[in-house]
């Protein structure tokens, strides 16, 4: 079996490496071609050229590279069409992968190179249930097949006319710290009865930059209350300075734990008894920790605006989505403000039971109790090639 795998960014290279240890555990004989970084190398893919050139972000980034990318686009293209693969994955970075899909497709119909009809399975559902639903239609017409993380997912992709299996998002799968480990991370930084609070504003500059502010002066009003309270802060690759520039002024110095120490920022997630963060996948790894949470995010005007027309969606939290509760307070925007925030994170810590119980139920519906998603993953990729092989 020949499998032609396309990652972007290292999210991609982690789901793809799973998958491809899935499809080993599955296929005797397999191979693997495409793109990827050095989790899928690692499982043995030899990738076409470094996924490092694919991980850019906002237009600023993308317009000196946008000749190199097409070309890099086309170039992938022809090696799909070239190696003429059982089956062809793209893994999220849907602005690369889906003009390569359509390429590859696009050159089956016009019968520019071959008529074998290259099944195409997209790994990751583009979120049409929070935001711009004709996504999922203008996809379906170079995608066969949808590997989605969420298990609510599957209608709106079969919807517009492609079939989807949900396969279980890969955070069930990564690794939690246990309670001594918690116990002892508490201990080492004098936390003793007082709370421990998680910050997370975020991994980017623009969104440090915005939220540090608003984030310290609520921490500050909570200490009012919590006088011996404690802060962590795990810090992003690529904001190490910003954070502890925008951090100095805090009324609670922050813990920062730096990004290169993986271990110590998920012992701070479980030592944490509530999590202060910027809205985004963060939760779902809060949840898995067992960390109740409050979301705060804010970004800048326009898009702001943009959004708030477009969002479809009463709560952007993760948690809040699959538990279908509401439990967990979110201050989006406007609502982004420390005399919000604080109160609600000083009621979490009075009473989280009702977040405790939210977070398990997402974590059993994200898949915590079956198979690996990489597994799963890898069975919905194997029905697919067999049914287009039965035809």
């Amino acid at each position: 079996m020949k499998v032609f795998l396309i990652a972007g960014e290292p999210s991609g290279d982690r789901l793809g490496a799973a998958l491809m240890a899935g499809l080993k555990t599955l296929v005797d004989d397999i191979e693997f071609l495409g793109v990827g970084g050095s989790a899928m190398t690692a499982e043995g893919l030899q990738s076409q050229f470094p996924m490092s050139e694919l991980s850019i972000m906002g237009i600023a980034e993308v317009a000196p590279k946008y000749f190199h990318l097409k070309r890099r686009i086309r170039e992938t293209a022809e090696a799909v069409i070239g190696a003429n693969p059982d089956v062809l994955i793209t893994i999220d970075s849907p602005d690369f992968c889906l003009r390569v899909a359509r390429i590859v497709k696009e050159d089956e119909v016009e019968g520019l190179t071959f008529g074998h009809d290259i099944p195409t399975v997209h790994y990751v559902a583009p979120s049409v249930w929070a935001w711009r639903p004709k996504r999922a239609e203008k996809m379906a017409q170079w995608i066969d097949h949808v590997l989605a993380l969420l298990p609510f997912e599957p209608p709106y992709m079969e919807a517009a006319g492609m079939s989807c299996d949900f396969v279980g998002h890969p955070v069930v799968a990564e690794p939690v710290a246990s309670d001594a480990e918690a116990q002892a991370f508490r201990e080492l930084h004098g936390v003793d009865d007082g709370p421990l609070i998680l910050a997370l504003p975020g991994s980017r500059k623009g969104e440090v930059t915005r939220l540090a502010d608003r984030f310290g002066k609520s921490l500050g009003r909570v200490q009012h209350d919590h006088p011996s309270l404690k802060v962590a802060l795990p810090v992003a690759q690529g904001v190490e300075g910003l954070v502890r520039d925008v951090t100095v002024n805090w009324p609670v110095r922050p813990i920062l734990i730096p990004a290169e120490q993986a271990d110590q920022k998920r012992v701070a997630f479980r030592a944490a008894d509530v999590a202060l963060a910027a809205s985004g996948t963060v939760s779902l790894e809060l949840a898995a920790a067992g960390t109740p949470m409050v979301i705060a995010y804010d970004m800048n005007w326009l898009s702001r605006l943009l959004i708030g027309r477009l969002l479809k969606v009463d709560t952007v939290t993760l948690v809040n989505l699959v538990s279908e509760t509401r439990v967990v307070p979110e201050f989006l925007g406007r609502d982004c403000a420390p005399d919000l925030i604080a109160p609600a994170l000083l009621s979490t810590l009075a009473d989280p039971s009702a977040q405790k119980d939210a977070m398990a139920l997402t974590m059993d519906r994200l898949g915590k109790r079956g198979e690996a998603p990489g597994l799963r993953a890898a069975r919905s990729v194997l029905d697919v090639v067999t049914q287009r092989q039965a035809i």
